[in-house]
């Protein structure tokens, strides 16, 4: 299995991870609706299995219930523990209601919370879910900084930053990767993130590679209209007009290139991520066995450059 550095840390990642959103279930306001947790777990025990080491959760997916999933599977799982990667600041209070803090008291309390659930000693990497609020990411990151020296975290890094917001964070201490959302629906980091990342040295993990399911192969008209109430991909504007016809016809160009390379779509997606030069890793969605078996071609199929450029191209 070929694997990629992340960053400037020790961390050697196959090129796709486990991603465990939607895993945290239903019953908070970013949910894909009802997962079943053994479904889940068979995911995972399958993607370890194919050769994929790592995991990506967050302390807010399904409030903690996902960490809690991810446990599981790596306890009833008798291969080598794969890294895991989770995130903060992004908590919830006792009414079950998200709040955004970069406090310092919060995010240590995170931090222990997700040490307990996850049922491990040191976390591989903690991240910065947002850089919000804005006016406290440099003591969000000086914390994150310090629990890297207690040994509590490994390496650290954030999710959907900007290169301003990365820049001031910089002095402070180094940043081992950042998260950004990434794909053919949502190309926009390419123009000044990517080069940012790539320039210093900064490892890439994008999410959202398939566009949220859009470019699986699989979306239609119809099937998005019908997506459960409590899926919030009903509320993203990616999902709705006017993006929805030009997503829609993205898929077809992809669904097609798929069929001419004997691919699954949501491969030849995962793939253009992986091409760009500055990305290390992908976080692929996969929700059972069957996904793991469509999507798991992604850890070694590579993208033609010409075929990149019939993708890109608007």
């Amino acid at each position: 299995m070929r694997t990629r550095r992340l960053g400037q840390s020790d961390l050697e990642i196959s090129p796709i991870g486990v991603g465990a959103w939607a895993m945290g279930g239903a019953g908070w306001s970013f949910s894909w609706s009802q997962q079943d947790d053994s479904d889940s777990i068979r995911a995972i025990h399958a993607a370890l299995d194919a050769g994929v080491n790592w995991i990506d959760t967050a302390a807010v997916y399904g409030l903690g219930h996902s960490e809690e999933v991810v446990a599981e599977a790596i306890r009833s799982w008798g291969g080598a523990k794969p890294y895991v990667f989770t995130k903060c600041e992004r908590a919830w209070d006792e009414n079950r209601q998200i709040v955004k803090s970069l406090e310092p008291t919060s995010i240590r309390r995170e931090c222990e919370a997700s040490l307990r659930r996850l049922d491990v000693d040191v976390i591989d990497l903690y991240q910065i879910h947002w850089p919000e609020p804005e006016s406290d990411i440099e003591q969000g990151w000086e914390t994150l900084v310090a629990l890297q020296k207690e040994g509590k975290v490994r390496w650290i890094g954030v999710s959907n930053f900007n290169v301003e917001q990365m820049e001031r964070i910089a002095p402070i201490g180094p940043i081992t990767s950042l998260q950004p959302p990434y794909s053919l629906v949502r190309p926009e980091v390419e123009k000044e993130i990517l080069p940012y990342t790539q320039e210093h040295g900064i490892g890439v993990i994008a999410y959202s590679p398939m566009g949220s399911g859009m470019l699986t192969g699989a979306m239609t008209r119809q099937r998005i209209e019908n997506l459960p109430e409590d899926d919030w991909r009903r509320r993203s504007a990616f999902f709705q007009e006017p993006l929805l016809t030009k997503n829609l016809e993205l898929e077809e160009r992809v669904t097609a290139l798929a069929t001419k390379l004997g691919k699954h779509p949501g491969v030849i997606a995962i793939a253009y991520v992986l091409s760009h030069p500055a990305v290390t890793g992908a976080i692929v969605g996969m929700r059972n066995e069957q996904q793991v078996c469509e999507l798991v071609d992604a850890l070694s199929f590579e993208l033609g450059e010409d075929d990149r450029a019939a993708l890109a191209r608007p």
